[in-house]
């Protein structure tokens, strides 16, 4: 653990990796950005919470508590975009998914800033995350990388319609093998959840990145619609969003959510014939 990356350690062939949870700001960058509620309103807001059982089934957890309005951990790190032709946001976002503008003027990142955040945090994050999955495949046939993540149900500049509850990111199918899939899709549709696989999700730069199904590393993202969760507004501002975490109203997604993991660890643990 840094103080900013939190890793938790454990040796069931599971990662679920939080990259979007973050709020803070770097107090030489806060006096940059419009507001301090703009730099964090696309946080993937309580989902670390939400998935604080993983430690307990065995699953190893690494977390950056940095804003992803510094740098965003799941982008490719040359800057491409990972859905060409749509509305995305940047490596180091300078609008949030509404589009509104993050930094004041002549405040955004210069190249030369963009490179630096890559050394400090984004490198840190993803060699970490590697020497975790370097660590477990030492010990398992194959290791599950689990990207956990959510977005408010409602982004017209992102997609049209109300997201589903759940999304599966597979990089349509070329992240994980099938049977993984099927197994996360059969926990899915036996509750009464709206779902879709690599629908306007198909994972970002970890779940493209680390999938090497040949050498026993599959990997997924998981895009909830925090609806599934959380009280959410029609529209969210600095006296609603992000909404209280309710214990007692995540807890049927968390039941879910259990089983998906648990499908994930049965998929890795199991036994060819």
């Amino acid at each position: 653990m840094s103080d900013w990356l939190e890793i938790s350690r454990a040796d069931a062939p599971l990662i679920v990796c939080f990259p979007h949870t973050g709020l803070e700001l770097p107090t030489s960058l806060a006096p940059r950005y419009v507001s301090a509620w703009l730099a964090r309103k696309d946080a993937d807001h309580h989902v670390h919470r939400l998935y604080a059982f993983a430690r307990q089934l065995g699953a190893t957890t690494l977390r950056t508590t940095i804003s992803r309005s510094v740098i965003d951990v799941n982008r490719d790190p040359s800057g491409a975009s990972l859905y060409p032709g749509q509305a995305t946001t940047e490596l180091c976002p300078t609008a949030t998914f509404d589009g509104e503008l993050l930094y004041r003027t002549n405040a955004q990142p210069t190249a030369a800033e963009i490179e630096g955040r890559l050394k400090t945090w984004f490198w840190p994050y993803h060699h970490a995350l590697q020497a975790e999955i370097d660590r477990l495949r030492a010990q398992h046939e194959r290791v599950v990388i689990y990207d956990a993540h959510a977005i408010r149900s409602r982004v017209e500049r992102l997609f049209p319609a109300t997201l589903p509850e759940l999304n599966i990111g597979t990089h349509d199918g070329k992240s994980c093998d099938e049977v993984l899939s099927q197994a996360v899709r059969g926990v899915i549709t036996s509750s009464e959840r709206s779902w879709v696989e690599n629908g306007r999700f198909k994972g970002g730069w970890t779940t493209r990145h680390y999938a090497a199904k040949e050498r026993g590393v599959h990997t997924l993202q998981m895009e909830l619609a925090c609806r599934s969760y959380m009280q959410e507004p029609d529209e969210p501002d600095e006296s609603n969003w992000p909404a209280l975490f309710e214990p007692a109203r995540a807890a049927p997604l968390q039941s879910l959510l259990k089983q998906i993991l648990q499908a994930c660890l049965a998929f890795a643990t199991r036994r060819d014939t």
